[in-house]
């Protein structure tokens, strides 16, 4: 879970990962590119977060990869001092899941945004998670394609009048958390740009897992969709909206407001004071059902009258490189290390003069 008060975590899920001897600062992440956003877009603040994180890491900088798609959040790479690949629309899941799957010794990011992660690569997206893959999946949701020029996204909401849509858009919009958890992700967060020391502490929670981690990221986007967020950014309204969770603690919405038991397994918010504090449900993110998880996604749908922020999910399954690297060694232990090019040439084949 996020950590109050930022202090380094075990990160247990980079196990394989090995340990830096240099002791990083945040401008040993920085590269010698010049950052290239619209002047007040969320990647900024994002990006210093990011590169602020990974020198609690602890791990080489040779051995952490950062890949991304298509979109304004896929510059990433070119700012990191990392390795890195700026691949395909879509495709970064599929990219990274064969870095984690060969070499376990690299701690992997993802980095999309909700165009390039939920259209054209949803499906990549929801069996790395599926899979459990040892990678972590940052997507950027500022509910509309920025890249492309102002066009509705598959997270934009009913009606939005867009480049695309200008008499409003007719899709229902994906929710992210929800999916993921319908994915049987391990791991599902969500964090707001603006908000440094949460965006941090879910960073820091998504490394310590070992297995698949998503993390749903508000990024707000001043050109095509400014202000998206603002109820959750504004000072006179955030702490009256905001659901912050924490492992083990009471849900609660603002001072006068919690979470409680709602119909066929559902969750509601409630005025304390009509329920009693003893109503209030605890937060338990280790839970392996992921209907408890995906009721506390439902709680902001459709609009952010009361928005769950924090780590909805954290349980421990079997990683899908690690079962995969089990394998390998057994057929080996029993067939020994093989030979490609007698494979290639056995069974029915033909030369051609």
């Amino acid at each position: 879970m996020p950590s109050e008060n930022g202090s380094a975590r075990s990160f247990e899920g980079l196990k394989l990962v090995p340990r830096s001897e240099t002791a990083y600062k945040m401008k040993d992440f920085k590269s010698d590119q010049e950052v290239r956003w619209c002047p007040g877009c969320g990647d900024y603040a994002i990006l210093a977060a990011f590169q602020g994180f990974l020198p609690e890491l602890g791990v080489p900088r040779e051995n952490i990869v950062v890949v991304s798609g298509i979109g304004c959040s896929s510059r990433f790479p070119y700012y990191l001092s990392t390795y890195g690949m700026h691949s395909i629309h879509g495709r970064a899941p599929a990219i990274a899941t064969g870095l984690a799957a060969s070499r376990p010794d690299l701690s992997v990011w993802v980095i999309t945004g909700d165009g390039d992660g939920l259209s054209i690569g949803g499906n990549h997206l929801i069996h790395a998670l599926r899979r459990n893959v040892n990678i972590n999946v940052l997507l950027f949701n500022n509910r509309i394609y920025g890249l492309t020029k102002g066009q509705y996204s598959p997270t934009s909401e009913p009606g939005k009048i867009t480049k695309s849509s200008p008499m409003g858009s007719l899709d229902s919009p994906f929710n992210p958390v929800s999916l993921a958890l319908g994915a049987e992700a391990g791991f599902v967060a969500r964090t707001v740009d603006s908000d440094r020391k949460h965006l941090t502490g879910v960073l820091r929670a998504a490394a310590d897992h070992e297995g698949a981690s998503f993390v749903e990221i508000y990024q707000n986007c001043p050109i095509f969709n400014d202000d998206a967020f603002e109820p959750l950014k504004d000072p006179a309204e955030r702490d009256l909206r905001l659901l912050r969770m924490e492992h083990g603690e009471p849900l609660r919405v603002g001072p006068e407001r919690g979470v409680v038991a709602g119909e066929y397994g559902g969750l509601r918010v409630a005025d304390v004071a009509e329920v009693g504090e003893d109503a209030l449900i605890r937060h338990d993110a280790h839970r392996e059902d992921p209907g408890y998880a995906f009721a506390l996604s439902r709680l902001d749908y459709p609009a952010f009258e009361h928005v769950p922020i924090g780590v909805f999910r954290d349980v421990r399954r079997p990683a899908y490189d690690a079962l995969m690297n089990e394998q390998i060694a057994e057929a080996r232990a029993g067939q020994g290390e093989g030979d490609l090019a007698a494979l290639l040439a056995s069974g029915d084949t033909w030369t051609v003069d």
